[in-house]
């Protein structure tokens, strides 16, 4: 799964069209919550991640929809050779049991969620919500106002 989540992380790269970009970064958040979700043995930090993921992906799609509405999606000869050299050597790392066992991932390595909530970086994760909750009622406000970046959907 690690190698999958690199080899998006670098066809990223030689994406040119909004949607592709938008389109890849969902399928790395799936992947991501997934990861984060066996390591932790609960999924409710990886959906909570998730959803905020998506959220925010949908007010990038709706962005990029209004900028480039009518920008044609051409598919490249060059990603496509890409795409399957990368997918040749994911099914080689599986197929060998010695690349196999430096990119498993262990089930035995468990992260308590008071790792997230401790004392020590009590003040950095207030900190933190404060601030997400600055920039929230700040995107809120200049999407509704008269001269918002986004054009009004009717």
């Amino acid at each position: 799964m690690l190698s999958l989540i690199s080899s998006l992380t670098f066809l990223f790269m030689f994406l040119k069209h909004p949607l592709s970009l938008g389109f890849t970064i969902l399928i790395q958040t799936i992947l991501i919550a997934l990861t984060t979700g066996l390591l932790n043995l609960n999924f409710w930090f990886s959906y909570i991640l998730f959803l905020i993921l998506v959220g925010s992906m949908m007010i990038l799609f709706i962005y990029m929809t209004s900028i480039a509405s009518n920008e044609k999606f051409k598919f490249s000869f060059f990603l496509m050779i890409i795409i399957i050299f990368m997918m040749m050597i994911i099914t080689f790392m599986y197929k060998n049991p010695d690349i196999q066992n430096l990119f498993n991932l262990s089930y035995k390595m468990t992260m308590n969620m008071s790792k997230y909530i401790n004392s020590d970086s009590l003040k950095i994760f207030f900190l933190m919500i404060t601030y997400l909750l600055i920039t929230l009622i700040t995107v809120v406000k200049i999407s509704n106002m008269q001269n918002s970046p986004l054009r009004q959907l009717n």
